[in-house]
This record gives structure tokens, sequence and C-alpha cells, in this order.
């Protein structure tokens, strides 16, 4: 635990909970407040130092092993190798000790490289110079050393050394730009604003001169939120009380930009910073694998207790007879016959646990950690996943969860941003009835001079005139977008008016389109300068209107207001936002036609925005100003605060129209989905858009097709009737639909069932998770996802963040328990991104915050298709491969040893050297595995590619259910049977050396072994689909080591081993020609019945995975046959799922270039 947490709350529940505040004092500069204003009660903060490391030089060891040996795996070994120190046992500790040994050290070495190398940056972070002010001088120190309350410069370029609250800068407003792309990878610029009563002190004097004190919130993590105010001393007055949110905080990492310097005062320093907070790592998330995994551990530990507790009782039984216990050449001595006999079993169980311990294989989990981290670099590597137009590239989080991807059977997606471009271009506005587009289209020929057609009446009164420059300045003074003359700032947007070339930057690219858009009608934003915005009319006469206070907008309340004055002295509140939160709030205008405009363009996939303001009074304006003072000064509940008095505010408006903004589908969206659903994988879309909207959005991207029935499951359906009644008439549709059978998962698309898509709102979603009166919500929640789970996609509109996470929750723990994926491109998508098993986040234009609390980020959605149905496919493929070969193998190590203790009187005689038993997991048989687990190819990545189907035959971990255990179980048991009996029976009672002499029990244990390790290799080689230098390499490399070590073990006396049972027993096997042939025999029959059953399975009951690697003659056939096309394609396909449509999409398999059939949208080989 961490020291300052028990600190904390030793101070906390000791000194007594009244002791105890939510808010820090920070005296600016050290200087104390002046007398009779305020007690000075010095605080303690702790220094600027950054630790991001995990491990000192003096507790690596202890907290290293500590957390090594909290596995299962490890504290097992552990434990065997303690046994085996303390008692007789019949293998040496070594044994055990050395491939644990091994283990530990190499993730100690990689676990303390990795952490030097955070000590490493944390120095250097450390140490960099910064610049502060001390007696209105300015001195330099190391940044470790600075305090909470230190005045800190910062000049261009530079980082911010902590958290500071921004004083004074070198522009004249008051404002500075900066980057916060190493805390939440927006590279865009924002604007941040100095407190108003220090913007003007620019020198190293005048800030030293500064007498205030700070109060604000204690640290926390989220770094988009800010409570705070500043108390400004004059020397006659009362202090100057300001409110401080996140648009004074400078924060830690964030870089200053076309700024010369900066002023701020330290508030937040070294592990007390928002950036430290957010160090911490998200919940681990396990795989079905490793789950899996973990049971078959178990249920191979039973088998090994059984095993020990046959052989013990056995033992018992064999020795009740005198002669057999105490043989004359064997006496006990007197204290042996008096040990207890309840002991002398105990010591026996152990000494046959440590003796078959072999078959639970520790080195599984190194190769298994191994094979993820090399593995997820082929995600990285992948240069199809490569996006050009930004130059960014996949990114891997974390590796611990590439398997998972090939065994996805929900995909929940965000709309705006994942499936569109979020790249917005104003299409129309609607103003009181009228509609006007940007430019004119007359013949063909846009008339870039016309500023807009009124496309229903064509001479809009006098009043509509007012109306629409109403409107326009709305748009205009209605946001937060920057101006810049400077082409060079990152995203740039270069306005289309050739008179005047502006840079618009804002977090949203809503906003710059619309502005973009007036610009383009006549009215263009120029700058915000000294509190005043500047805008252009028509008549080309520059308007200002000082801005008095700006709504911001949030994601509940859906709307952002300002209020302006004009140069008449008018004030305007504009209030822009989602139709559904102005239209309730709206006392007049001309509603209906409006509404009507904004349903058309909905259904369009258009985004739409309503525009409405109100005008105010002196009087009202003095209201509102202490409204919201009294809710921006407070410490406590500010966020409340301010949604209450915005709620008060923004009330009885005049509508004036709405907007209208396209955001683009992104490149192969639909591709991308529909290759999803042939896959077998649901396809859910959850945005916060309106339902006309994304319906068009879904219809566009084809998750939605004309053959699909749509089922409503919204808010004014639930108005009409009950919700339990709308549940259970939508469950008998779909039943009906699918004769009474809930459709399966996996049936994907299916021309022999009707379609359905279901549509769902926020509101009727709380409804359902909401439990009613009785306590119970469960009878709702399985109507529902009965209702789901028959309807091939589902549309969730009108969502809330947290209610995007409710719905990967509530599918993610149904009764089928399927796998969930999450992937969306901004903030709000960030809680169902942690919800699901696998959170993909797209590195787009609102930022990275989902990028960088994902497992896995993408360019573009279309790389999903690639991730899934190729990456995640193989992932799969090849970490369930190699899970059940190390427990076929271990099965086949283990088991002879068993069988041996029948013959030797249940001694704990081993059958094979110590040395063999320490290198078959380490030596031998690992590094065709890895390689395999790294490099295989089951069938070719265009296959996969264009056969979206195959990703069904791994679905629902069918490689490691307990059926395909229970085959690689009995196959090592089988081979295991084989080397022992084979063994003994060829070689009982026969001569097979040319000396006459018979082998001895370790030449008998060296066949076993030796037939073992090549028939363990050669099963891999015959699972190996793809070849290359490098398995080539390891698998026969592997066997010529064993042969060499065995000859050098065997032949050779070394001098550091006190025995040398094994000289020349190698070299003797080698030399007897019938061992030979038992080696050849026992490969070949251990062999025979896996190749059997692959043939018989291939030709009778093959997969379609396996269609694919043994394509039929008429497949591979490349010459002009057009009467067999149709056939062709149902022969290929008979065993498979039916093909959701005869599309240009279903596509065959061939050695040739692909044409289309005259007459037929179907693609075949011709």
């Amino acid at each position: 635990m961490d020291c300052s947490l028990v600190r904390t709350l030793v101070h906390r529940y000791c000194a007594g909970e009244e002791n105890w505040v939510d808010s820090r004092t920070i005296y600016v500069g050290h200087r104390e407040p002046p007398p009779g204003t305020e007690a000075y009660i010095p605080q303690r903060y702790p220094d600027n130092r950054i630790v991001s490391s995990k491990y000192t030089f003096w507790n690596f060891v202890p907290k290293n092993l500590f957390e090594q040996f909290r596995r299962i795996a490890n504290f097992y070994f552990l434990i065997i190798f303690l046994v085996q120190l303390i008692i007789d046992t019949p293998t040496s500790p070594v044994t055990s000790g050395l491939p644990l040994f091994f283990v530990i050290t190499v993730t100690a070495i990689k676990q303390g490289y990795e952490d030097w190398l955070r000590h490493k940056a944390d120095n250097a972070m450390n140490q960099c110079p910064v610049h502060f002010i001390q007696h209105g001088k300015l001195v330099r120190k190391q940044s470790r050393k600075l305090r909470v309350g230190d005045i800190v410069m910062v000049k261009e370029n530079e980082t911010f050394p902590c958290d500071l609250i921004f004083l004074s800068s070198s522009r004249e407003d008051g404002t500075c730009h900066v980057t916060t792309a190493s805390l939440d990878g927006e590279s865009s610029h924002k604007t941040h604003y100095a407190v108003q009563d220090t913007k003007g002190f620019h020198t190293e004097e005048d800030i030293g001169q500064l007498h205030a004190t700070i109060e604000c919130e204690q640290p926390q993590p989220d770094l988009y939120k800010f409570a705070g105010r500043i108390n400004v001393y004059s020397d006659l007055n009362d202090p100057m009380v300001r409110p401080l949110g996140s648009e004074n905080l400078l924060l830690r990492g964030a870089t200053l930009k076309n700024t010369e310097k900066i002023f701020g005062v330290a508030i937040y320093t070294g592990m007390e910073t928002k950036m430290a907070l957010n160090y911490q790592s998200k919940s681990q998330k396990r795989s079905a694998v490793e789950k899996s995994m973990n049971v078959f551990l178990i249920v191979y530990l039973c088998i090994l207790i059984s095993k020990a507790l046959i052989n013990t009782v056995l033992k018992y039984v064999w020795q009740s007879e005198t002669f057999r216990d105490e043989p004359w050449y064997n006496q006990k001595t007197e204290s042996e016959r008096q040990r207890n006999l309840f002991l002398r079993a105990f010591t026996d169980f152990l000494a046959f646990m440590v003796l078959f311990n072999y078959i639970i294989p520790v080195s599984m989990y190194v190769t298994v950690e191994m094979q993820k981290f090399l593995g997820s670099y082929f995600i990285t590597w992948d240069e199809d996943m490569f996006d050009e137009d930004t130059g960014e590239g996949p990114l891997v989080n974390t590796s611990d969860l590439n398997e998972e991807l090939g065994q996805v059977e929900y995909v929940f997606t965000d709309k705006t941003g994942t499936l569109t471009e979020n790249n917005m271009e104003f299409k129309e506005c609607c103003i009181g009835g009228h509609v006007y587009v940007p430019h004119a289209v007359c013949n063909g020929q846009v008339l870039p001079d016309a500023t807009g057609i009124d496309m229903i009446d064509s001479s809009p009164g006098v009043s509509s005139r007012e109306s629409e420059e109403l409107f326009f300045r709305a748009l205009c003074l209605c946001h937060t977008v920057q101006v810049k003359d400077d082409d060079n700032v990152d995203g740039p947007r270069v306005s289309l008016d050739s008179g005047k070339s502006c840079v618009y930057i804002s977090s949203s690219p809503d906003e710059v389109a619309l502005v973009e858009g007036m610009q383009r009608l006549g009215f263009t934003y120029l700058r915000l300068k000294d509190s005043y915005m500047e805008i252009l009319n028509r008549d080309n006469d520059i308007e200002r209107f000082e801005l008095l206070e700006i709504l911001s907008f949030d994601s509940v309340r859906r709307r952002m207001s300002v209020i302006v004055k004009s140069a008449a002295g008018e004030i305007y509140l504009f209030c822009k936002g989602a139709d559904s939160s102005v239209f309730p709030r709206v006392i007049e205008g001309k509603v209906e036609q409006v509404r009507s405009r904004v349903e058309h363009n909905a259904v369009e996939g258009l985004r739409t925005l309503c525009i409405a303001y109100k005008r105010l009074i002196p009087e009202e304006y003095e209201g509102i100003c202490k409204l919201l003072q009294a809710a921006k000064v407070a410490l406590q509940d500010r966020e409340k605060k301010l949604a209450e008095a915005y709620e008060q505010i923004e009330k009885d408006l005049i509508l004036l129209g709405a907007t209208a903004v396209e955001d683009r589908l992104q490149e192969k969206a639909a591709d991308t989905i529909e290759a999803l659903q042939k896959a077998g994988i649901k396809v859910w879309v959850l945005t916060g858009d309106k339902m006309e909207t994304a319906a068009a959005t879904c219809y566009a991207c084809k998750l939605f097709r004309r053959s699909t029935q749509l089922l409503e499951l919204t808010t004014k359906k639930i108005e009409e009737q009950s919700l339990h009644d709308v549940l259970f008439e939508l469950s008998k549709t779909v039943l009906r639909g699918s004769g009474s059978l809930t459709r399966d998962t996996f049936s994907g698309l299916s021309a022999d069932l009707q379609d359905y898509g279901l549509i769902i709102d926020g509101a009727a979603l709380s409804l359902i998770m909401k439990p009613r009166e009785d306590g119970s919500s469960a009878n709702y929640r399985e109507l529902f996802l009965e209702v789901c789970r028959n309807c091939s996609a589902v549309l969730c509109c009108r969502m809330a963040p947290l209610q995007k996470a409710q719905i990967v929750k509530l599918i993610k723990l149904s009764k089928e328990h399927p796998i969930t994926l999450a992937i969306g491109d901004g903030a709000n998508d960030v809680s169902m991104i942690l919800e699901a098993h696998v959170g993909v986040g797209i590195i787009g234009k609102e930022g990275r915050q989902a990028a960088r609390n994902s497992d896995y980020a993408i360019p573009k959605f279309k790389h999903l298709k690639k991730m899934l149905l190729v990456h995640g496919h193989f992932y799969y493929i090849r970490i369930s491969e190699l899970v059940q070969y190390f427990f076929y193998k271990n099965v086949c190590f283990v088991l002879p040893q068993f069988l041996f203790q029948f013959f030797c009187g249940f001694s704990q005689q081993t059958l094979y050297d110590t040395a063999y038993l320490t290198l078959y997991n380490i030596s031998f048989t690992s590094l065709p595995i890895l390689l395999y687990s790294l490099m295989e190819q089951h069938v070719s990545m265009d296959a996969l590619r264009r056969d979206p189907a195959l990703y069904r035959d791994i679905a629902k971990n069918a490689l490691l259910r307990w059926r395909a255990f229970i085959y690689w179980t009995f196959l090592g048991v089988f081979d295991a049977l084989v080397f022992f009996f084979g063994a003994y029976f060829m070689f009982e009672n026969t001569t097979v050396t040319n000396n006459g002499q018979i082998f001895g029990n370790w030449t008998f244990g060296m066949l076993v072994f030796t037939a073992m390790v090549f028939t363990v290799t050669l099963k891999l080689a015959l699972d190996t689909h793809y070849w290359t230098w490098i398995n080539h390499f390891v698998i026969w490399g592997s066997l010529l080591f064993y042969v060499v070590f065995s000859l050098l073990w065997g032949g050779i006396i070394w001098p550091f081993l006190n025995y040398q049972r094994m000289y020349y027993v190698f070299i003797q096997m080698l030399s007897s020609g019938p061992a030979w042939l038992a080696v050849v025999l026992l490969v070949t029959v251990s062999l025979l019945p896996d190749v059997l059953k692959k043939v018989l399975c291939r030709q009778l009951w093959p997969t379609a995975t396996e269609r694919v690697q043994n394509p039929q003659p008429s497949d591979a056939w490349c010459g002009p046959r057009p009467q067999d096309v149709a056939f062709t394609f149902w022969k290929n396909e008979e065993d498979a799922a039916p093909p959701p449509s005869l599309g240009p999409a279903q596509d065959c398999h061939s050695c040739s270039p692909r044409h289309s059939f005259p007459g037929s949208s179907l693609e075949t080989p011709v």
C-alpha cells in the first residue's frame, strides 16, 4: 500500500473526521494574506517528484518474488520444490527448482528492465530545469524541487512542470494555446484563459508583487474538471473573488504553443498532478482462453492427486507381504519400523506428487506470455492497417486479449466518428420555414457568388429578413471556435471566401462546419478579442458583440448558450442544441415547420441542430449574473449548481430555425459491417443521435437492409402502450417470424428467416433497466434480451455514455455470456470500451481518450475487419493449439512414469534421468510450439478475408471445449501407452545387443523418452500448415539438439556429477538395430490414430476451414465453363450456413481472377 495513502487515512480517522477537508488553500508566491482577512495556516504538500517506477533497489527482490508467487502455478511449483528439499524424494530438487528458477529469473529480468527504464524516465523528468519567480527575480532550479504555491514561468514549446493556475501571458488578451497530446492524444490547440485580475501582470516584478490566495478542490484524476476560486487582495478594498475552472488550469504534460511565455502558480505537484493520478492501470481483463487454461489446470491437478493417491495405496497393498516390505537384502532399521504409519503414508504421497508433478507444465505460462507479447507486434506491423491520410497505425495497449479477438460475438459501435468520418459539411439551414443552401446550383453549375436560395418561398418578407440575419448572427456567436491566421496550425480549416482566409479550430467539428457555412452565406466570424466577438456581415461591415457569459455544452443538457451584448446595448441569449432539448424550452416561433424540416433532414442522415434566442432586459441579466456567480464560485457540487442555473436561464426561448450538417460514412464501413455479420457477429450501433438520423446511417452502412423489418421500442411507443405490452408484442413478432424457435447467436443473416432490426432509445432503456416496484426488473430484461437475440441488428439512439455501458454489461452478463467488443472514438465511448471484454478505440478527431483507454486502437473502422477476421482468427488458432499441445505432451511424458511404478514395486524409481526430466519442457519441446504459435496460418489471409464465415468455425471457444480437451488428453494417454508397453513387449526377454546383453532400466527409459520426443515433435509438424525456413530450422533442429545432447551427456564422464548412471546408455541403445526399429515403429503407431482421424473427418465431415484447405477439383480448375457456375457455388457451400444474399460480396475461392457472371450478381471463377 502506498505510504501517502496510509498517512492520509491516519490523519483522517485518527485526527477526527472534522479535520478532513475537501479543499485546499494555496498562498500564491508563499505570501501570507493581509492581517485580519483570514488565518494563515501553512499546509504541507508533496514535492514535484514523479515516481512511475514500481520497485526500488532495496525492495526489488522481495516485492518481485511476492508478486510472482501470487500466481497459482508458480506457488505450486515452489511447494513441490520445498517438498523435494525437505523429504527424501525420488527426483532431485533440481528437476523442479531449475525450471522454476528459469521462469522466475526471466520474468524478474524482464520486469526489472522495464522498471529501470521507468526510473530513467522519472529521473530525466524530475531533473529538468524550471524557471520560477522568487522575490521578483527569475530563478532556475530542478523540477523536483518545485512546491505548491511557487510562481512558475513557462516559455513557448516547453512542457508545464506541474498543474498550474494560469495567471498571465505575453498575449494582451490573457490567453495561451496548449496541446495535450501527451495527456489525451489531442494534437489540436486548446485556448486557456488567465485570471481576469492578474492577466495584466507581464513582468517578473509585477507578478512577484501579487497578493492572492487560491481555494480549490483536493486532487482528483478527471482531466476535464476543476473547481476553485481565487481571492486577489488590493491595498484598500475587499478581496476580489473570481471563479476558477478547467479553462484556467494548465496541466502537467501539456505543451505551450504560439505564446511567448506564461506565468502560473503551482497548485498540484508530483504524484498529485492529474497526469500522475491517471497513471493507475485499468481493471484487468481475462480472456476466455485463459479461463479455459485455468480450468484444465485444475483438472490435471486432480489427475495428479489421483495418481499419487493410487500409487500410495497400491504401495502399501504391495508391501502388506513381509518379504516385499522387508526383503532379506534390504532390512529396515529399528527407527524405521517404529515410524508412524500415517506419517510414512503422507511422506510417500508427497513423494509421488513430486514424481508426477511434471503433468502440470510450468513452462506453458512463460510460453503463453511470450506468444502474446511477440504476437501482438503482428498487428502493429500490419501495413494494411496503416492509414496514410492521418499517418497513424494500429496500437496494442494490452497483449493479454489477442486471442479474444477471435471469439467476438457482439460488436457495439458508436456512430459519429466511428462509422462516419466526423468530417462535417454544412448542407442547409431552415429559418422560419424557409430553406437556405450555401451555394446555389443552376443547370448543374455552382454559383459561388450566390449567398443562398429560398427553396420554399422566393420572397421572404421584412420580418423574415430580420429573423434570417438574427439566425446567422446566432450561429456566428454561439460557439467556442478559435480563429487563427496561421495556416500551419494543426488541423487547418481554410475558408472558401476569397476575401479573407481564416483558420478555424474547435474541439467539435460540427461547430467549425456551422461557422464555415455561415461564412458561405455571407456572415464571417472574425475573432474574439478582449471579450468582444467580431463578425463581418453581408454589407462588409464589422459588428462587435461583447461576450458576457458562455453556458458550456454538456452531454446531459445537449445544448450550449451564449449571452452577448450588441453595440446598441441589447442583450441576447442565443441557444444551440439538439431538437429534443430545445423544442421543450421554446414558447414562440414556427415550431411545426422547423420540426418537419428537422425530421426530413434526419431521415436523409443529416445531423441537425436547433437555434433559439431571447432578449434579456438589464434587470434580468443582473439576476442571471448573480445566479451564475454563486454557482461558479462554489467548491462543493459546482457542476450540479451550474446545471440547475442553466436550467433556469435557458427557458422561454423563441425558435429561429435549424441547421443540417452532413457527416459522411467512412470508407468501407458498409463492407466491414457486412463481413462481420457474415462471420456470425451481431453488430449494435449505440449513438446519442436522434432516431431518424441514426436509422438513415444504419441503412447506408448496410446494418439494416431493405428486407429488414424494423421494430421500435421507443418512448413514443411506450406512451401508447405499456412497456410490458410493447415488449410482449415484439417478442411474439420475432418468435413467430423465426418459426417459434429462438435464433442462435451465430445464425447471422439467413434467407429462410425474416430479418428483424430493433430500434430502442435511451428513455425506453431506462425503463427496462429500472427496478420495478416489487423490487425486480429481471422480467423486462429477459423479454428485451429475447427480442434482441432474434434481431439481426440493433440500433440504440439517444444514448447517454453510461447507458452505452449498461447495454454492453446487460449483454455481457446474459445467460449465454457472449464475448463483447466495443468500438468508439470519443470520450463518451470510454465507459462502454472499459465495460466490454475487448475495447477498441478509433484514433479520430474527437481526441484520443477512447484510444488511450482501449485495449487496441485502430485508425479507421474498416480496419476492424482484418483485426477480427484475420488477426483474431490466427491468434485464437495458435494459442488454443499451444495450450492443448502442452497438456498433451506432458501426459505423454508423465503417464509412462506412472505405469513404471507397477513394475518397480511402487518404489518411486524414476523412468527418466534427472537431466531429461528437467530439460523436456525447457529445451527439447519448447521452441517448436513457440514458433508454431507465432507463425501458423492454417489458411491464407486472403481466404479469411474473402470468406468471413470461416470465423464461425472457431466461435464459442470451439477449439478449447471439453470435447477437444478430452480428445487431446486421450491422444496423450494412447501415445504414452504405446511408448511404454510397445517398448516393454518388444524387448521382454529379448537380446537386443550384439554382445548378448539385454537392456537395463535406464536404457528402457531412454528408448521410451526418445520415441516420445520424436512423436510429440512430429505431431506438431503434422499440424503445421504454414512452413517457413524458421519452422524447418526449429523443428528439425530441436530433434538434432536432443540427439547431440544425449550423445554428449552419455558419452562423457562429467566431473561435477556424483553419479554416472547414463554413461554410454544412449550410445548403447543406438548401437542396437532392434532399438532403431522400435523407435520407428513406436513413433509410427503413435501418430497413426491422429492421422487417420484427420483424414476421415476431412473426407466425411469437413468444416468450412478444411474445405478451404482442400479445394475441390472444380474450385481449382481454371478453364472457361460458365454452365457450371451456379452448380459450383452451391457445391462449395452446401454444408455451410446459407448465404445471406447473392451479392457481389459473396466470394468464391479460386486460383484465377474473379469475374462477374452475366445475368447475375454472383462473383465466380471463370
